[in-house]
């Protein structure tokens, strides 16, 4: 049988060398990308800096595990799956793809070694891996086009959403494989008839569809189907950078230089230190330019994948904010003041422009988006300096402008007396069975101190758990003590509201009074000054420090704390994962193993918890925010923990409780519900 002619010595009408487009195609193709690339990189390069070269060991191991691996895609599962099919078959028959831009100069061209049984081995995956391409494709384009996923949706104010670019990148993928597959298939049927090929992998279907093909047919279909698979790849690779799905391009690079710390914020300027902040002319980001390399790369990075929307809980309750435009907006921005062809235009303040100022308030910085995004793109930080930006321009909403004044001034957002922190240690029955030092560094000294917070020290319910703590820390054996007067709040919020001088201001307080103190080691009760101090403070003189519930484990473990039959053996227990406790600082299983240490207690878990745990909406500041809403966070908390089985919610931190207790009331369920915080629980059941 006269052998098929490949596209490189291949000649059209007998006239035409077909191998003047396999050099003009990809000349063409690499030099478009090449200026598309050059485009979209200029705003990277006047963007504010960001310190993402550090620890490259740990960078590579999050590419390993988050872009080589997927390792947060099957949690949509069905999504996921059919996102792991295919690019488990792009990173197959990414070989391929080279090869063949290389078969159109040169028809003996074979990949070094692929000569052997390792060419045989490969050819079968790569057969199985771009059949494996088009099946998941099809799915997806069914799922995309019929089913339609309702985090997939964009709200009116939006525009349209992006289901037409979806499908047709599907297409071209699917154009890829097929293509790929029918210049396979034609030359087995015309010249190696009998060599093996994968069974029902595309080539087999296609070569059986081929087989009684005339050799003309099968010469046209092996040549047609070459320039449409070098046609469509190259530009497939310049349309990759025009939308969504620039992400292909962008996420490796984008997870390389994702944060690797979790519960800290950015400083205002990375080459600008605390002391420095004085002399800065503008904080936050104001404009677009104002932004980090790392976050325009964010906006790239994108998949639209609504995950982060999806588990974003000020979203849920009608809130006026979806992460997922944070930064499709932002990549539109970009786009538009940085276009493919013209001048580069002149930016215009983000807020009032794309974004909206109840927007940028709404969000509870609870992390959930961050968690689930599985290309690692970063919205704390963003809402931040777009809060720094409209604190800068004095932007404050009504509600949050009297608690701010009162931190100033007192170093409390409830505006009491200094003097009066400590009060709570002299309530009658208390104080008889419980002394608590107060700390100054002279007189009283301690091995532990315990940082009590502004919402424990002054409000009334929460005081109780302030007391419950330190009987907790009494009857394990600690030597304790509190700061008294001499500690300010711990600034978690402040500095998440965009008050970046007052934060510092009450930051450097609170480490000379720690300092001061002589204390080896902090424990508190709330997450958010154990997050502060552990993770904004980034002074190494501190002590370390321990959430009360990792110190209730570790001296149950030890034998220090014992615990006695639980009170009620009727009721029904569930934890409500705090966010600065759960996912900012990954403790999620010592206050369940603390809980589950009390003989007799029946503890059920909400289908929301651990990681993937929803928000109270009363984090800190947000107890004074009044925001736009449908309903309330906490009482669609309360609904699932109802939903679960439960009839008392445990949580472990006293902003939470506060929620919990309002919202109870909210839903009308004082009869069914109760919710107490960890402390008192554990208090409750401390053997003698």
């Amino acid at each position: 049988m006269e052998p098929i002619i490949g596209p490189a010595d291949f000649t059209l009408f007998g006239i035409i060398p077909t191998v003047i487009f396999s050099f003009l195609i990809p000349a063409i193709g690499v030099g478009c990308f090449a200026y598309i690339m050059a485009r979209r990189i200029a705003p990277l390069v006047k963007a504010a800096p960001d310190n993402r070269f550090d620890n490259i060991p740990a960078r590579i191991k999050a590419v390993i595990k988050m872009w080589l691996l997927q390792w947060r895609h099957p949690r949509y599962m069905t999504a996921g799956v059919l996102h792991i099919m295919i690019f488990a078959g792009f990173m197959v028959l990414s070989i391929r793809s080279s090869e063949l831009v290389i078969l159109g100069v040169s028809s003996s061209f074979t990949i070094p070694g692929f000569n052997t049984i390792i060419g045989d081995v490969y050819n079968v995956l790569k057969d199985y891996a771009a059949t494996m391409v088009l099946v998941a494709c099809i799915i997806a384009a069914y799922r995309r086009g019929v089913i339609k996923p309702a985090r997939y949706a964009v709200p009116a104010k939006y525009g349209h959403d992006h289901t037409g670019e979806a499908l047709f990148v599907l297409g071209l993928i699917s154009t890829l494989m097929i293509a790929e597959s029918l210049f396979e298939a034609s030359k087995l049927v015309g010249t190696e008839a009998h060599a093996f090929v994968a069974p029902l992998s595309l080539v087999w279907f296609e070569k059986l569809l081929l087989s009684g093909s005339s050799h003309g047919t099968l010469q046209a279909i092996h040549v047609a189907a070459y320039y449409v698979h070098d046609f469509v790849f190259f530009f497939f690779l310049c349309f990759l950078p025009l939308g969504k799905h620039f992400h292909v391009i962008t996420s490796i690079f984008n997870v390389f230089f994702m944060r690797l710390k979790k519960g800290n914020i950015k400083p205002v300027r990375y080459d600008v230190s605390d002391d420095q902040l004085d002399d800065l002319e503008s904080f936050g980001v104001k404009k677009i330019e104002d932004f980090t390399w790392k976050h325009m790369l964010d906006f790239y990075s994108c998949a639209d994948c609504g995950r982060c929307a999806d588990q974003c809980p000020a979203n849920r309750v009608g809130r006026p904010l979806i992460p997922r435009f944070i930064t499709i907006k932002g990549r539109d921005k970009l786009f538009a003041n940085y276009p493919l062809v013209g001048e580069f235009a002149e930016s215009k303040p983000l807020v009032g422009d794309i974004y909206e100022e109840a927007e940028i308030w709404s969000c509870t910085t609870c992390g959930a988006c961050e968690e689930e995004c599985p290309l690692g793109i970063e919205y704390i930080d963003k809402i931040v300096d777009l809060r720094r930006g409209l604190v800068d321009e004095g932007m404050v909403p009504q509600s949050l402008q009297k608690p701010l004044a009162a931190l100033e001034k007192r170093g409390n957002a409830w505006g009491k007396m200094e003097k009066k922190r400590a009060d709570w240690t002299k309530e009658e029955e208390f104080a008889a069975e419980c002394q608590v030092k107060i700390l100054d560094g002279k007189k009283e000294s301690a091995d532990l101190l315990y940082f009590v917070d502004s919402i424990s020290s002054y409000d009334d319910r929460m005081q109780e758990l302030a007391r419950a703590t330190a009987r907790i820390l009494s009857v394990s054996g600690s030597d304790f003590g509190v700061l008294g007067k001499a500690e300010k709040d711990s600034g978690n919020e402040v500095r998440r509201f965009g008050e970046e001088m007052l934060f510092q201001a009450l930051k450097e307080q609170n480490i000379d009074a720690i300092l001061n103190s002589g204390a080896k080691a902090i424990v508190t009760a709330d997450p958010h000054a154990f997050n502060a101090i552990k993770n904004d403070y980034n002074d190494e003189q501190l002590p370390s420090i321990e959430h009360l519930s990792q110190y209730v484990a570790r001296k149950i473990r030890s034998g220090d704390i014992k615990l006695k039959q639980v009170e009620d053996s009727s009721k029904v227990y569930t934890y409500h994962d705090p966010c600065y406790l759960g996912r900012h600082n990954g403790v999620y299983d010592d206050p369940r193993f603390a809980m589950d240490s009390i003989p007799g207690l029946r503890r059920v878990e909400m289908t929301k918890c651990r990681d993937r745990s929803f928000c109270c909406g009363g984090g800190g500041l947000m107890l004074f925010y009044e925001p736009e809403e449908e309903e309330r966070m906490a009482v669609l908390r309360v609904k699932m923990a109802a939903e679960a089985g439960a009839n008392v919610i445990v949580t472990a931190c006293p902003f939470c409780l506060v929620n919990m207790e309002d919202a109870i009331k909210v839903a009308k369920m004082e009869d069914t519900m109760e919710a107490i915080d960890f402390s008192e629980l554990i208090a409750r059941h401390l053997a003698a």
